[in-house]
């Protein structure tokens, strides 16, 4: 039976050091085309938590988009959100990331920082949640505990909690208001979550986040209407967009 589970592996047939380059390469695609056909299944659950986050971001000057987990999925995380400021002029102080292990796992491997439990809720009391805020926990597995605890916390102090892991029924789920499932089932490299279940959290942070704005009203007629104009690129597009420099 075919493992359907972050930890499953694929069929002899399928694994890469037993395959000449092309045959590898149309495996790892295909597992990429899967992971979008995994997101494509919690539309419904995505489009909540795009109406959710919409509403608690318009509903005051303050509350923020945080981002929290460990390893690759934190890093994708992060990877959403230092976009959004100069997507669309949205305020650096208006997001934030708990990261197991600190900003240095972003580039550097901190062992055993996902099971710090204890750091997460530091990250929580420390961060002054409100009902305004928004923490998103992204987990491949999840079951993270670090991750698990981040939303765990966030809830009990109001904040609208949002889970996106790559496993059905993960514990993840049992602590958050909405949640994600992207079921990427086994990897090209058996647990490398870096493959196909990070392109479908990426895929599906991309959707969220940019929906969201758009629907705050920083997208008008398909484009970028509040981005920061910081290169040239940027400045021809911004006049193209405005009809003149920017001020």
């Amino acid at each position: 039976m075919k493992d359907s589970t972050t930890e499953g592996r694929l069929l002899a047939g399928q694994w890469l050091d037993r395959l000449d380059n092309l045959a590898a390469l149309d495996v790892m695609l295909e597992g990429q085309g899967a992971a979008a056909a995994a997101v494509r299944q919690s539309l419904a659950q995505i489009d909540n938590a795009v109406t959710a986050i919409a509403e608690r971001m318009e509903a005051s000057t303050h509350g923020r988009l945080i981002y929290a987990g460990a390893g690759s999925s934190v890093r994708i995380g992060v990877q959403d959100g230092v976009e959004l400021p100069p997507t669309f002029d949205w305020p650096r102080n208006r997001i934030d990331y708990w990261i197991a292990g600190g900003p240095v796992a972003l580039t550097d491997a901190v062992e055993n920082a996902e099971d710090d439990e204890d750091a997460a809720r530091q990250a929580a009391l420390g961060a002054g949640l409100s009902s305004h805020d928004v923490v998103i926990g992204i987990s491949a597995s999840g079951r993270t505990p670090f991750t698990c605890a981040a939303v765990k916390a966030a809830a009990m102090s109001g904040a609208l909690t949002i889970g996106i892991a790559n496993n059905d029924s993960a514990p993840l789920f049992d602590h958050v208001d909405i949640a994600i499932p992207l079921v990427t089932g086994a990897e090209a490299v058996a647990g490398s979550t870096r493959l196909k279940a990070a392109t479908a959290q990426k895929i599906c942070l991309n959707m969220i986040s940019t929906l969201a704005m758009t629907r705050l009203g920083f997208v008008r007629d398909g484009q970028m209407i509040a981005m920061k104009p910081g290169n040239s690129k940027l400045r021809e597009r911004y006049i193209a967009i405005h009809g003149g420099e920017p001020s």
